[in-house]
């Protein structure tokens, strides 16, 4: 064989040896791809399974009066953040309170803006355990709505709320905690 045919021989199988690798990173971004869009529902499903996440109702609820349990108290903590840059003040009135299951109760929120303009917030909830976040009842919420505040205005959000009846005996206290977000960009656009 002649040079001029080893070296075209060599092409061959470079050529070969390419496409093949290139079929396959092709693949690998093809199923990367899916894996992230498959990552939401997989992560749904291991929250449902261990009881991580505890995402509670978006929408309000009807007082369902099936009767109060006094012989159950179940503490509800309240814990307030703020997402990075927005610079407002933002804290339950009261840290905690007890409750029985069916009785309802309301409680208010404190916030502040701080900033020198007008700022749009988001509570977004989240309960603890996860478990517990389908007992936990919103009738009234300002997580339902956006929360407009001129520069130095504050203001007192209530959560009207009941603890249900079907709430497992071993969850004795629930901590509800709000995370407040800066969605003003979002609504401008």
């Amino acid at each position: 064989m002649d040079k001029g045919t080893v070296q075209q021989t060599d092409q061959q199988i470079n050529k070969a040896s390419n496409s093949k690798v290139i079929k396959k990173l092709v693949l690998v971004v093809f199923a990367m791809f899916g894996f992230g869009f498959a990552l939401v529902p997989l992560y749904d499903v291991f929250c449902d399974i261990t009881g991580l996440n505890g995402k509670t109702n978006d929408v309000a609820v009807t007082y369902a009066d099936n009767g109060i349990d006094s012989s159950r108290t179940v503490k509800v903590q309240f814990i307030t953040r703020t997402a990075q840059g927005i610079p407002w003040k933002f804290e339950p009135v009261i840290n905690e309170i007890s409750v029985h299951p069916g009785e309802m109760k309301f409680v208010n929120f404190y916030a502040k803006n701080n900033a020198q303009r007008e700022i749009i917030g988001q509570a977004v909830p989240s309960v603890s355990p996860g478990l517990a976040a389908g007992y936990f009842q919103k009738i009234e919420c300002f997580c339902f709505t956006q929360q407009p505040l001129m520069p130095g205005e504050e203001v007192e959000m209530g959560l009207q709320f009941y603890v249900d009846l079907e709430l497992p005996s071993e969850i004795t206290t629930l901590t509800l905690s709000y995370t407040l977000y800066d969605i003003t960009d979002k609504n401008d656009a």
